[in-house]
């Protein structure tokens, strides 16, 4: 209890000090909010001005800053530049799309990572974990932004199996819809099923493999348990203690979206919503959507911390 309470202060500075360089970066980065009205001869200098000082652009940043956090501790992210709507709505008008691009590959990577994990370890040096060991360092050697592409010149230029770019005005409302929605998803998925599940292939098998020499390991088989009894009851228990971190810190990207990847397949996600504020120099958007990024790596972070006493009842003596 004394590690948690300890461990929740350590969590809050943290956001606070996170908070704090992710609003200066983004406040003295290059680039004007209202460079978009410069061109227009409309809007004379002295609107301008007004515009900045309706915005708040024009007072100190430090005073900015406690005005922009008190306002999101209190779920109020600010109304973007570009468009005056409420940045959370923006955030939540695109998470759907990402939750189900984005969220189902990386479901669907787990649940092809963990069973040829521990095939690939327990047959260790067999052909099969050669050739799972060599797709693992082709999905983490090449870059997403290249298989997209390889993936879009083949099954859409050559073949024409499957739409190169993602459709946002698609509605599912019978079979035929459902049938394109699921076509135009497949791609995207892949490639991010390539990059997330050979990523956490590798950990798991190397988790696998690092159990595999133990001592209860032996014992378990002498007292006359099966080998898949004895990894399904005792290896991957102690094997996830590790893939815990990894997995608690992969899931934020979840809510906040694979940003080359939507980018490749025009998917209007959080991701590409975060480009295009960059690009624009939207700054509400961008602090709304890299500070809840990193609160939900703080926060899976510490969920993680504390569910590994509970995998493991020896960890609880650091706790103490």
């Amino acid at each position: 209890m004394v590690y948690l309470v300890k461990r929740s202060l350590a969590t809050l500075a943290t956001l606070l000090a996170i908070s704090l360089v992710i609003f200066a970066i983004v406040a003295l980065a290059p680039g004007d909010p209202l460079s978009e009205f410069a061109s227009n001869p409309a809007i004379t200098a002295e609107i301008r001005e007004n515009i900045r000082k309706s915005l708040g652009l024009d007072e100190p940043i430090f005073l900015r800053y406690f005005k922009w956090l008190w306002a999101f501790i209190h779920g109020n992210l600010g109304y973007s530049f570009s468009s005056r709507i409420p940045v959370l709505d923006l955030i939540f008008q695109r998470l759907p799309t990402t939750l189900g691009i984005v969220g189902l590959s990386y479901f669907l990577s787990v649940l092809i990572a963990l069973p040829l994990g521990v095939f690939a370890a327990v047959k260790l040096n067999s052909w099969l974990d050669r050739v799972i060991t060599f797709i693992c360092f082709l999905g983490i050697s090449l870059p997403t932004f290249l298989t997209g592409l390889l993936l879009i010149f083949i099954f859409s230029n050559e073949l024409k199996w499957f739409p190169s770019l993602y459709s946002s005005t698609l509605e599912v409302r019978d079979l035929p819809s459902l049938i394109n929605q699921i076509r135009q998803s497949i791609l995207p998925i892949a490639v991010l099923i390539l990059y997330q599940g050979s990523s956490l292939l590798r950990y798991v098998r190397v988790a696998i493999l690092e159990e595999l020499p133990q001592d209860y390991l032996r014992t378990a088989l002498a007292k006359g348990l099966s080998p898949n009894q004895a990894i399904r009851n005792h290896i991957l228990k102690n094997a996830f203690v590790p893939l815990l971190t990894l997995l608690s810190l992969e899931i934020p990207g979840i809510f906040t979206g694979a940003l080359v990847t939507e980018q490749i397949f025009r998917i209007p996600g959080i991701g590409s919503l975060l480009i295009e504020s960059i690009n624009g120099s939207d700054t509400p958007v961008i602090l709304g959507i890299t500070f809840t990024y990193a609160i939900l790596i703080v926060f899976f972070s510490f969920l993680a911390d504390s569910l590994y006493g509970f995998l493991d009842p020896r960890i609880n003596i650091y706790y103490d």
